[in-house]
């Protein structure tokens, strides 16, 4: 009965063994159904602040791009700065613009996923010499500099392309550019030495994700560089890659198990801001807490799931995970999927 599974299923796109949705219609969908519901009422505007001491039991779930002015009322709440990471966007290419002649249409293994053939990832093959030329521009590219966030650590699940190459040559050939699973319908005989893989990123299949390109490189330098890889020679960008701050709490030491806040337990949070990642599990954790808030307010106690399940080991990572390494820095804590 999930809200978000039942629209993610609706909307979904092909993507190998993954779930992928359309995010326009996936988040339209689910816009209209909380604004259908007669138990709903939804205002909009911003919230500049912690909520009035009178409101009783609140869930704030302002997920990774919080305000800076509830960011601070929180902060001050706390006494803690929050934390932060660095999150980046993969380019999204114009799939009339990619050159099937030289790419193909395989999922690794050909292993099919929900609502998919085994045939849903765009595949561009490179050489040695042409994997080479990529890492050298790559490296040698002139990258978005953030000064003032000097020192924010990076989402490991979300690495810039370019931050992956500085850690080693070879790096993203056992990463995103991994060639494994895959044979060449143009030439099957020739084994590419690295792989980019696009994912369908709309459900009319007119665009496509570059799988695993998050990256930070000035925009200037994007398409000449995302040109060099052989069937996307002549592509065109509907959007290009970019990077974000994202806050999030030090939640091991600020909410209790159930996700309240220490400080003033009508105080819940929820998703992103947790120290969650992922669109999935921000949305387990928000209906965790929404039935953990509904229990108390009706006087009923709600078991946590074991820590042996999905969802209960996350819980547990956020609300103690990392507690007997608080004291070691700021930084100890870091955002988890699931995984």
């Amino acid at each position: 009965d999930s809200l978000i599974m039942a629209k993610g299923d609706a909307h979904q796109v092909p993507a190998g063994g993954a779930l992928a949705v359309d995010r326009d219609g996936f988040s339209q969908a689910v816009t209209a159904a909380l604004e259908a519901h007669p138990l709903v009422t939804i205002e909009r505007g911003e919230i500049a602040g912690l909520p009035p001491g009178e409101w009783d039991k609140v869930i704030i779930a302002t997920g990774p791009l919080t305000s800076p002015a509830l960011a601070e009322g929180i902060k001050s709440l706390t006494g803690e700065s929050e934390l932060a990471f660095f999150d980046a966007i993969a380019p999204i290419v114009h799939f009339d613009s990619i050159d099937m002649e030289t790419a193909w249409f395989q999922s690794r293994y050909d292993k099919p996923g929900p609502g998919g053939t085994g045939a849903d990832y765009i595949n561009c093959p490179l050489d040695r010499d042409q994997y080479e030329a990529f890492i050298d521009a790559l490296l040698a590219a002139e990258k978005t500099e953030f000064k003032e966030w000097e020192g924010t650590p990076y989402f490991d699940g979300c690495l810039p392309i370019e931050v992956m190459a500085e850690r080693g040559r070879e790096t993203l050939r056992w990463g995103p550019m991994k060639p494994v699973g895959l044979t060449n319908k143009h030439n099957p005989t020739v084994k590419a030495y690295a792989v980019v893989q696009l994912r369908q990123d709309n459900a009319l299949g007119t665009l496509f994700n570059m799988s695993g390109f998050q990256t930070k490189l000035k925009y200037g330098e994007q398409a000449a560089i995302f040109r060099m890889i052989p069937g996307l020679q002549n592509a065109e960008f509907a959007r290009l890659g970019g990077i974000h701050r994202n806050t999030y709490l030090n939640s091991p030491k600020l909410l209790d198990p159930t996700l309240r806040l220490k400080s003033d337990p009508r105080l819940r949070f929820a998703g992103q801001i947790t120290g969650c990642e992922g669109y999935v599990e921000s949305s387990a954790i928000g209906l965790l807490t929404g039935r953990l808030a509904a229990a108390e307010r009706l006087g009923r106690e709600l078991e946590l799931p074991p820590a042996t399940t999905a969802l209960g080991a996350l819980v547990n990572h956020i609300t103690g995970g990392h507690i007997v390494t608080i004291d070691e820095g700021p930084r100890s804590f870091q955002p988890m999927n699931i995984n």
